[in-house]
């Protein structure tokens, strides 16, 4: 927990001089976009995964917690397993088709299927 609070001050410690504030960062999440607004690209990937294929849904803009919640509706969809880490939606296996036919039947218009 000390380690935790150290790193969320920068790594300052201790400091001599009577003028020194911390600033608190604030970390404001945007607000989730309307779905024909959301610039989503869907790209098929191998890297770092085993040979293994898996879909990844980028761009989307908005709340962690909305990211999840479209990720659970697409892995559902496809009736495959995934998850969502660091922005991406990942989904098992080559299933472009089907993400990109879920997400124009339901209003994201500005999406790309990536080669």
């Amino acid at each position: 927990m000390i380690k935790k609070k150290i790193n969320s001050l920068g790594g300052l410690v201790y400091s001599t001089n009577p003028d020194c504030k911390i600033e608190e960062e604030s970390f404001d999440e945007q607000l989730t976009l309307e779905p024909a607004a959301q610039k989503l690209r869907i790209n098929l990937d191998k890297k770092q995964r085993a040979g293994k294929m898996v879909t990844l849904v980028t761009g989307f803009t908005g709340l962690e917690t909305d990211r999840e919640a479209l990720g659970k509706k697409l892995k559902s969809f496809c009736g495959t397993g995934g998850s969502v880490k660091d922005g991406e939606i990942i989904i098992q296996g080559d299933n472009r088709d089907k993400v990109l036919q879920w997400l124009l039947k339901n209003g994201y218009k500005l999406t790309k299927k990536m080669g």
